[in-house]
């Protein structure tokens, strides 16, 4: 196959460009070439190749033009102006690549890319530039490290997986059906198998984190060996939907995982933390750090608007969700036409100081499968503004009369919220309380300052400006549990804590210290899970039993004043999913309604029926619908 690709290849850009090889890279194609310049001064080569094709191709340069390493870097950090801030450079001689990470990669590329070809031009290596954290990021070094260190394995990896999409079609047949292994009439453990004559796909594969019932999707039922499962495809980095990948790997799947590039580095961080939860809590997790570190290694990295083949008759394309860094909405195109789903994930189709709304030009939609989180009828939440301002009275009010007000916050997606918020406040009146920020919020903060070009224009515009929103002045980050007495004993203060709804994490500790003061307050931003502390607190609940740092129960008295700002919520409220629905460029013949509560669930799934007048369900779980 290889042999035939080159000749192809040849055919296309001609002998000028020196062409060795042809590689499988996963769904994409290697291209060696002993004159890499020719590709950065005809970007017309690379688009032909791939539309005759059809495929992504990167373009490699052959080991014998390559320069030693060490002589390398030096002529790279000599063309590379110093203001570019270069932070590492990494070699991999088996794809004649350096990976430079700097603060500013525009400055690496240079105007129309002309610093990169001096590069290339001087020591053969193709720089692949990327962008390094505005703040110190372990997870996301980690994980390159990790990549480059098996290079080896990857690429035999990725001629497995362009073996397995490619191979030969079995079938004339042609149908689709999904199984619902998850978040079905509930919130949590979201999974959903798409299985076609020819393929399965495995749309996420969370854990429910809540405790209110069993942890992994119910795959047992499928009765199949995992090694059937061609690709697992994660919409977002929550535990609720990518928390059971490296389960899947340590139970025997092989296959591909695909996600956006903050998904892959943010699910790492999650899982990492998953696992460390569980056994600090003395519980025996599902998996250990081993198979954290596999799934990264597995996942094949799409951006936006990226089709890819992930089966001989499935391709995906991601779009943005609006819900988190990196969140997805996956449209799946089946077959030549025969059938299109688009699987929500968590959505947000509505204002955020974070990101766009979610994205709605898809080029055909027959089936959408949403999510329901707020799916009543009278879950619609008050405009952003009433509710910044409500925040807003809260704080005051809290911090002026010697309180602190805790913030309970999922690390990744409502503490940078809720963040840029308080920036926005301290901008505009000066103040002058520490605001601190406790447990992996920082890290997940990190990850979002590398990934700008996911967020809003006005965002990105300040990372990019060596001004991130994130390292105002008065945010403290805490690191140590020392830190938290001195907090205590401190006076008025903001404290941003995991985990949202108070399930666990650094966010309970403080609770338990603040709770029975009434001049501190709690402010609950985000989803509260059934049987949650924050939800017991949302119901009225006063007076709740906690275990102690020494073991023992105790009936906790809860007098701190206890508000729920529904506005800054990541998931889009009632009318924004009817919005949605409706902004789709064609009315879909059938709407599934996942993940929501049941009551939630079902009314939103009727409604929607009966305002498109179109098929509308609400799977339960286990269901098996066919669509076509």
């Amino acid at each position: 196959m290889a042999d035939d690709l080159l000749k192809k290849v040849v055919e296309i850009v001609g002998e000028e460009a020196q062409i060795t090889k042809v590689e499988p890279e996963g769904p994409e194609l290697g291209i060696y070439t002993r004159n890499p310049k020719y590709f950065l001064e005809h970007d017309d080569a690379v688009a032909a190749i791939a539309s005759t094709l059809k495929k992504r191709v990167n373009i490699r340069s052959d080991p014998s033009i390559l320069q030693p390493p060490e002589k390398s870097k030096e002529i790279i950090l000599q063309i590379v102006p110093e203001e570019a801030g270069i932070t590492d450079i990494q070699f991999v001689p088996e794809m004649g690549t350096v990976y430079i990470e700097a603060k500013k990669p525009g400055l690496v590329i240079g105007k129309g890319g002309e610093t990169l070809k001096k590069i290339v031009e001087q020591i053969g290596w193709l720089p692949n530039v990327y962008r390094a954290p505005a703040m110190e990021s372990k997870i996301l070094k980690g994980i390159r490290k990790v990549l480059i260190k098996h290079i080896k394995d990857r690429r035999k990896f990725y001629k497995e997986v362009f073996a397995h999409i490619n191979r030969p079609k079995t079938s004339n047949k042609q149908w689709v059906r999904v199984h619902f292994l998850g978040a079905s009439r509930f919130v949590g453990r979201s999974s959903y198998l798409v299985e076609t004559p020819e393929s399965k796909i495995l749309v996420d594969a969370g854990a429910d984190v809540s405790g209110n019932g069993p942890m992994i999707p119910e795959w047992e039922v499928l009765r199949m060996p995992l090694d059937e499962i061609d690709a697992v495809v994660v919409t977002h980095a929550h535990l609720d939907h990518s928390g059971m990948v490296p389960y899947l790997l340590k139970l025997g799947y092989k296959g591909p995982i695909y996600a956006t590039p903050p998904t892959r580095d943010l699910s790492a961080l999650l899982q990492f933390d998953f696992v460390d939860v569980l056994v600090k809590d003395g519980k025996e997790p599902p998996y250990s750090e081993r198979w954290v570190k596999e799934a990264a290694l597995k996942t094949i990295t799409r951006e936006y608007g990226e089709v890819t083949d992930i089966a001989p008759d499935v391709r995906i394309t991601f779009h943005n969700a609006g819900h988190i860094l990196g969140s997805a909405t996956v449209h799946m195109h089946i077959g030549q036409g025969f059938h299109n789903i688009v699987f929500t994930g968590d959505l947000k189709f509505g204002f955020s100081r974070l990101h766009n709304p979610a994205d709605t030009r898809y080029p055909r939609v027959e089936t959408v499968v949403i999510e329901s989180t707020y799916g009543g009828r009278d879950d619609v939440h008050p405009p952003r503004r009433e509710t910044e301002e409500a925040l807003h009275r809260l704080m005051k009010d809290t911090l002026e009369k010697g309180g602190k007000l805790l913030i309970p916050a999922f690390a990744v997606g409502r503490a940078q919220e809720i963040m840029l918020t308080l920036e926005s406040f301290y901008r505009k009146h000066g103040y002058e309380w520490p605001i601190y920020v406790d447990g992996m919020i920082k890290e997940a903060s990190a990850i979002y300052t590398a990934y700008p070009e996911y967020l809003r224009r006005d965002v990105q515009r300040r990372i990019l400006s060596d001004d991130s929103p994130f390292e105002m002045e008065h945010f403290v980050y805490v690191d140590s549990y020392a830190k938290r007495d001195e907090i205590m004993e401190g006076g008025p203060a903001i404290i941003i804590a995991p985990s949202g709804s108070l399930t666990g994490g650094p966010a309970v500790d403080y609770f338990q210290r603040l709770a029975e003061d009434e001049k501190n307050a709690v402010a609950l931003v985000g989803y509260q899970f059934e049987g949650s502390l924050g939800r017991k607190l949302q119901k009225g609940i006063r007076e709740i039993p906690v275990k102690m740092s020494n073991g023992k129960m105790r009936a906790l008295h809860v007098k701190a004043r206890v508000e729920t700002l529904h506005g800054f919520s990541g998931h889009s409220d009632r009318k924004q999913l009817e919005a949605f629905i409706r902004h789709l460029p064609q009315k879909p013949s059938r709407i599934l309604v996942v993940h929501g509560e049941e009551d939630k669930a079902t009314t939103l799934a009727r409604d929607l029926g009966r305002m498109y007048r179109t098929e509308s369900y609400a799977p339960r779980l286990l269901d098996v619908l066919r669509l076509r």
